[in-house]
């Protein structure tokens, strides 16, 4: 199986989903890939492996005590990969339209499965699962999920920029680190979503910007997306004044 051009990256996936297999039964339905593979801008330096399992019903407490095994041993694995899973399980009801009940879940860095709920950004991540979405095993992702609106996108952007992005006008600590200001750089530039209610890829929405935006936002999605991985070029200020832009642009939908 070779869901990715990634050799290494293929290898994880491929033990994944054979001891997931195993663990679920008949209780399994799908493994599919979204994030940066299933959007062609996956990087080996900087990106995870973003996966979701389908399950025809919910976990049930002993069958996740064993998948709570499993990623442990799967995190010693000798791969480099082993830890930068992240993903989850969901029944075909929950997966079909939002929800904030709690599922397995399982974080980049970590090798433990818990139960939590998904945030406002699953309905970003849902939008490119099913639009993008790579089939390892299982029935088409985009038959398994409700197309989601424009304005529900637009109401999401909003919701993560109260709930994350906009603290960061008052404290900025977040933003210490020169990789994660380039990645909340070429994330505001996701204003694309509120102007047109759809969502592209993480560096296309860098290329709009860079020919619709001012002059100085301009300037900060092009350094951002040709550092991604970061750049001391790249300032909390700067960064500040791209949350700013997105910000207002969210105000704007929300009283027009």
């Amino acid at each position: 199986m070779q869901p990715t051009p990634y050799a290494d990256v293929n290898t994880i996936l491929s033990d994944l989903l054979a001891r997931v297999q195993v663990i679920l039964g008949d209780n399994f339905v799908g493994m599919y890939l979204y994030g940066s593979l299933a959007t062609s801008t996956f990087d080996p330096d900087s990106s995870d492996i973003d996966f979701l399992v389908a399950t025809r019903n919910e976990v049930e407490e002993a069958v996740f005590r064993q998948l709570q095994a499993m990623h442990t041993q799967l995190g010693q694995a000798n791969s480099k990969w082993a830890i930068q899973l992240e993903g989850a399980y969901i029944s075909l009801p929950e997966l079909r339209r939002y929800s904030e009940r709690k599922h397995p879940h399982i974080d980049r860095g970590e090798s433990d499965l818990l139960m939590k709920p998904f945030h406002t950004d699953w309905v970003v991540q849902r939008y490119v699962l099913r639009e993008y979405g790579i089939t390892m095993v299982g029935p088409p992702i985009r038959d398994l999920i409700d197309p989601i609106s424009g304005n529900d996108l637009r109401q999401a952007m909003v919701d993560m920029m109260a709930v994350w992005w906009e603290l960061m006008l008052d404290d900025p600590a977040p933003l210490d680190s020169d990789g994660y200001r380039a990645y909340a750089i070429m994330t505001m530039c996701r204003v694309y979503t509120m102007e047109t209610g759809d969502i592209l890829p993480k560096g296309a929405a860098v290329e709009w910007a860079i020919k619709r935006l001012d002059d100085v936002h301009a300037r900060l999605a092009k350094l951002a997306g040709a550092n991604r991985n970061g750049t001391p070029q790249i300032t909390i200020s700067d960064v500040q004044k791209m949350i700013r832009l997105a910000v207002d642009a969210c105000q704007r939908w929300q009283t027009s």
